[in-house]
């Protein structure tokens, strides 16, 4: 136990108070579901794992027949009518749960880069914390009709060139995978053309001309993120509210080849001085049109394009 405190703050208590909690919060002191509410832990995860260490090469079957009594005693709660209140929130909070996990799963299909989703009123509306990279994977996938592709950031490696030991190493081919359907992947397109013809993007209505009057079109999706600390009394009366984060994101594709993301971002406490919007990053992206020209115009004389 005294390792297992390193590093923690609870590293201070002393052999005595080591001893002391461990009889006041010994495993015989309390019952299943009691043990799981200290732990903050499901009462069945603790008994799987208890049952897990004395039976290593149990089969799912196994813990299954094992756990019948003990996944009664977990759920009796729900058979004491005398606490209805409590126990609809519970369940309310069990379906939500539930529900946010396999939301999170798809999110990670269409290449969400965390492990988890946060419950909340934002990721119910399909807002939540993100990376550029994939924000741009996301788009990337739209404009694939759908279909998505690993990022690569080496397309080659070669070593010892023009000699006995020249070696040359590429990526593997991989097809693409469907994780949108055709039709979903239409509608999320023409819904992103109208936010650059009428809506927060229209400084790129007109596309990205080259000089020789070729016209890419630009589609896309912009956002602002006012990022504030409130704290609240008594009465859900506001007392303080601080600026954390000021930023403006415009996630983009270029022709039908391009894509990528742009995000403008001032941290605290400098956040508090800032009120842009996404046409800043919209602006920027039309600004950087000149840089982009040759790179799209390559494009077209290779005959790269789809």
């Amino acid at each position: 136990m005294r390792a297992a405190l390193n590093g923690t703050p609870a590293e201070w208590l002393s052999s005595e108070d080591l001893a002391k909690l461990y009889a006041r919060y010994g495993i015989d002191k309390f019952n299943l579901n009691d043990r799981g509410y200290i732990a903050s832990v499901h009462p069945l995860e603790l008994w799987s794992v208890n049952y897990l260490r004395n039976h290593p090469l149990a089969s799912v079957n196994d813990i299954q027949e094992a756990s019948r009594e003990m996944r009664v005693t977990a759920y009796s709660w729900l058979f004491k009518t005398r606490y209805h209140a409590t126990q609809d929130r519970r369940i309310k909070n069990m379906v939500e749960a539930d529900a946010f996990e396999q939301i999170s799963k798809s999110w990670r299909a269409l290449g969400y880069p965390f492990a988890s989703l946060t419950p909340s009123y934002a990721a119910a509306i399909g807002a939540s914390g993100d990376r550029p990279a994939a924000l741009a994977q996301l788009i990337g996938t739209i404009e694939n009709d759908g279909k998505t592709l690993p990022t690569q950031s080496i397309a080659t490696l070669e070593f010892a060139k023009d000699t006995p030991y020249e070696t040359r190493f590429a990526p593997a081919a991989t097809a693409p995978r469907a994780v949108l359907s055709h039709e979903i992947a239409e509608v999320v397109h023409q819904l992103l053309r109208d936010v650059v013809l009428g809506g927060t993007a229209k400084r790129l209505a007109d596309g990205i001309t080259l000089p020789d009057g070729r016209a890419f079109d630009v589609y896309g999706k912009t956002g602002t993120g006012d990022q504030r600390l409130n704290v609240f009394a008594r009465g859900a009366r506001l007392i303080e509210s601080r600026r954390v984060n000021r930023t403006a994101t415009f996630v983009f594709v270029i022709g039908d080849r391009f894509f990528g993301t742009l995000t403008a971002y001032v941290h605290e406490p400098y956040a508090a001085r800032y009120d842009f919007t996404s046409a800043l990053s919209v602006q920027l992206l039309k600004s950087l049109a000149p840089a982009l020209q040759p790179l799209l115009g390559d494009a077209v004389v290779a005959g790269r394009e789809k």
